[in-house]
């Protein structure tokens, strides 16, 4: 920025000393002036296209070397490394072959602004001859002065065009921080009154043509439709992709529906604060997660006052009375999150979490995926004593834990394509009776 104030300075100046010391020389010079602007223009407009693409194409490479740093261990365990280093070299190539063009096309600006100098003073040479054979011009040190003005008005012109080249990079970096500045943000529904009172949730929900896509033109589940009667266990399957942990995440508002509209106990989630939505749900996902602390604070987290005794049956019924009674200090033992507990524990953990919280209405999301069988039977009675008399929605793989459910959601590509219980779906003989044949056949 200095450079460009001083050289818009230094223009300035030098434009008005040659119009004091010869004005048919100074419009001789001003000629070349439009001429070296379309050869900055032109070369902006040719090199910023290559500029963002070499931008795009580093962050591939930038990505795919930490990536490639990160999983080496599962990339030697294939034996995948001259496939990543083959991927690697050709995003490499690609990076370098962009990174030649846009600086081989930033470079010319130059050279052909010095080319434009030259003809200049050639220029002002012969206007400068025919005006001192013509008596116009009577002293020669007039025309050497000029000269030096010529020099200085390109000086600043070509210190211009070098810098293009850096404000053109600049200029490609920052559009795509821009165009992550100028996503929309979530709206503040913070002021929003409750619209439910939290002690008297039926637990009724509706979805009413439910369309949603990341991207609006292209939608990954199209006009779903079911309704949920309070207290059901509802099972939501079907294949990897079906969308079926998208749907509960329109439910929650993790997600914004494209159109349509979700209902809870006949009031629009739309109209509810999320937070407020959030409160009346249960969540145990698949992703678990715990916090550096005592184990007690992992399982209670932000309750206050949670009956000991309640929490002793919680720890019996998630099979961790044992393991609390292996620690030092039961369940005040401090615990670290990257290594005190194993992927089955931590999904014990999650799941008394939410049973310490005894929301109104559950989501259980492949809540059992990180157990052995044995483990997973005795966490199933747990679930059905802690989804007895809620409405819960339950994402699962393994049909065993969902065969006594009250309704069936079957999805494929976005949409429902089978509704029912375990018996009737099974006589459909369509997509989950193979679907449990494959795991039970």
């Amino acid at each position: 920025m200095s450079m460009l104030v001083q050289s818009g300075v230094m223009l300035i100046g030098v434009f008005i000393a040659m119009f004091m010391s010869c004005w048919q020389m100074a419009l001789t010079v001003v000629c070349s002036l439009p001429i070296m602007l379309i050869i900055i223009a032109v070369t902006f407009r040719y090199a910023l296209p290559l500029f963002n693409k070499n931008q795009e194409v580093l962050g591939e490479v930038n990505a795919a070397v930490e990536e490639n740093y990160s999983g080496q261990l599962v990339i030697k365990a294939f034996n995948a490394e001259d496939r990543k280093i083959e991927e690697f070299q050709k995003k490499n190539t690609l990076l370098g072959s962009i990174l030649n063009k846009s600086q081989g096309a930033g470079s010319l600006i130059e050279p052909a602004m010095s080319f434009v100098s030259y003809i200049t003073y050639a220029a002002v040479l012969i206007v400068a001859g025919l005006l001192f054979s013509r008596g116009t011009i009577a002293d020669i040190g007039v025309i050497t002065g000029f000269l030096v003005y010529v020099s200085l008005f390109q000086e600043p012109l070509a210190q211009i065009g070098q810098a293009s080249s850096t404000i053109q990079m600049g200029t490609a970096a920052c559009n795509r921080v821009f165009n992550f500045l100028e996503l929309p943000e979530l709206d503040d529904d913070s002021s929003k009154k409750a619209m439910l009172d939290h002690t008297k949730i039926r637990g009724e929900v509706e979805f009413r043509d439910v369309c949603f896509g990341y991207d609006p033109k292209k939608l990954t589940i199209t006009n779903f439709s079911g309704k949920i009667k309070p207290g059901m266990k509802v099972a939501i399957i079907g294949p990897t992709g079906a969308g079926k942990t998208t749907l509960v995440n329109l439910l929650m508002r993790f997600y914004e529906i494209t159109s349509g509209d979700i209902l809870v106990d006949g009031v629009s989630i739309k109209d509810m604060s999320r937070r407020e939505l959030r409160e009346i749900f249960g969540m145990i996902l698949q992703e678990t997660w715990v916090i550096n602390g005592t184990l007690r604070e992992n399982i209670v987290y932000n309750l206050q006052n949670v009956d000991e005794n309640r929490l002793g049956e919680i720890l019996r019924e998630t099979n961790l009375s044992h393991y609390v009674s292996t620690l030092p200090q039961g369940l005040d033992t401090e615990i670290q999150k990257e290594s005190a507990l194993s992927a089955g524990q931590k999904q014990l953990v999650t799941i008394a979490r939410a049973m310490t919280e005894n929301a109104p209405m559950l989501i259980l999301d492949e809540a059992t995926s990180n157990v052995d069988t044995r483990t997973e039977i005795l966490i199933q009675k747990a679930m059905d004593s802690l989804t007895s008399g809620r409405t819960s929605f339950v994402i699962a793989h393994r049909l065993s834990t969902i065969k006594n459910a009250d309704l069936i959601f079957v999805m494929k590509d976005g949409n429902i394509v089978e509704t029912g219980n375990h018996d009737s779906l099974m006589q459909l003989g369509g997509l989950y009776s193979e679907i449990y044949n494959s795991q039970f056949g």
